[in-house]
């Protein structure tokens, strides 16, 4: 077995992970995946006295789960906490600095990942070592999954085994606390015309012209969520299209025309509820024009989140926080979507916090190192003070 670096400084640990390919199959075609970096991460955690599970509902994209039992287990007393980051990374556009550095230059860790977030998958292994070395009542459980960057399965699988009390989900954030963000959901829009030669039009139904009534609609869509109450932190809600393919060649009137739908919802809308809106909205098109033909499938959906400043976990992560920045963490909200939308579904309270940096899926990526630490000694607290000392 590899000797892996002791739980002492996350940045040596982070630039070892920076180093392991794990790039996202589903995002690049023939990527390494999380294999290799979930089996560096599976005998760190077992040396470190973590009782570890490796989930693999779908081949060659492990999830890490490493346990450690606290002494009130089975009793009722300290509460379990669950913490989480993910292991994959987006793809990578080689150039001049190597992708797989780990460099650290003037303060920053450099690489793909480095930030996004193996900063998070590093500062969550010092910590949970850190804060279970001495006797907690509660369980500690470190979930380390695959996929976050596209399909999130290795989250919901974990979802699928394992509960707790609650959870932090670590994911950039420049050291403020992420209370809100964001739900989406895409859909696949088929508008059906009827084909006819380009010089009698007449004689057609041109479905990609019926694209730009839904063009329309949607921008009044838009215009009404503009108009709508804003949320504190995370603004107004969003529609738009993102793909768009129809006809066959210049000279034919398109019998067929598909477009990509994505809606960016707010805390309190459903996907169930955005889709109905979507509906309504294309059925009064059929009204308007009468040879309008649709069909609308929904093809990933994830609700939005939003935590409550009572819950145990904010007030313990809010407190630490404080006392390693010496200020109050500033608290925000994301306009994109984290696995904490899952978490949080699954009824588990749960707050994102994570490490400052720079880069995300671009060229060039960073974490700043002392932010890391800082992230460290932050979570170690918060676990700590959620989990609960043993009684002696």
């Amino acid at each position: 077995m590899t000797r892996l670096p002791p739980a002492s400084d996350p940045v040596t640990i982070l630039q070892q992970l920076v180093r392991i390919d794990s790039v996202n199959p589903d995002l690049v075609p023939g990527a390494s995946g999380e294999g290799e970096i979930a089996i560096w991460c599976s005998e760190w955690l077992r040396q470190h006295g973590f009782d570890v599970t490796v989930l693999e509902q779908t081949p060659g994209r492990p999830s890490v789960v490493g346990v450690k039992r606290g002494t009130g287990t089975g009793t009722g007393t300290g509460r379990s906490l669950m913490l989480n980051a993910h292991l994959d990374t987006v793809g990578v556009a080689f150039g001049a600095i190597d992708p797989f550095s780990g460099d650290l230059r003037d303060g920053r860790v450099y690489g793909r990942g480095a930030v996004d977030t193996k900063s998070g998958v590093a500062a969550i292994l010092v910590a949970a070592a850190r804060a279970s070395a001495g006797e907690l009542a509660g369980d500690v459980i470190v979930t380390l999954v695959a996929d976050e960057e596209f399909g999130s399965i290795g989250t919901e699988e974990v979802l699928r085994s394992f509960r707790a009390d609650a959870a932090l989900v670590v994911e950039p954030s420049s050291l403020e606390l992420t209370t809100a963000h964001r739900g989406f959901a895409w859909f696949e829009l088929e508008l059906t015309g009827r084909a006819a030669h380009g010089s009698q039009p007449e004689l057609g139904v041109d479905a990609i012209w019926h694209a730009g009534l839904v063009l329309r609609a949607l921008d009044g869509l838009q215009q009404r969520l503009n108009a709508a109450p804003a949320h504190a932190t995370l603004g107004h809600g969003a529609v738009r299209v993102s793909q768009i393919a129809g006809g066959d060649d210049a000279a034919t009137v398109a019998a067929r025309c598909v477009l990509t739908v994505e809606r960016r919802m707010l805390p309190g809308q459903s996907p169930e509820s955005v889709e109905t809106e979507l509906l309504a909205l294309l059925t009064a098109l059929t009204v308007e024009e009468p040879q309008f033909q649709f069909a609308l499938t929904r093809l990933v959906a994830r609700a939005a989140f939003e935590a409550e400043p009572q819950w145990p976990i904010v007030r313990a992560l809010t407190a630490n926080a404080q006392r390693v920045l010496g200020h109050p963490a500033v608290t925000r909200g994301e306009p994109f979507w984290t696995d904490a939308g899952l978490i949080l579904e699954a009824g588990i309270p749960c707050v994102v916090f994570g490490a400052d940096g720079e880069g995300l899926h671009a060229d060039i990526e960073w974490a700043d190192a002392q932010s890391v630490r800082a992230l460290a000694e932050i979570l170690e607290g918060t676990i700590t003070e959620f989990c609960g000392l043993a009684a002696i």
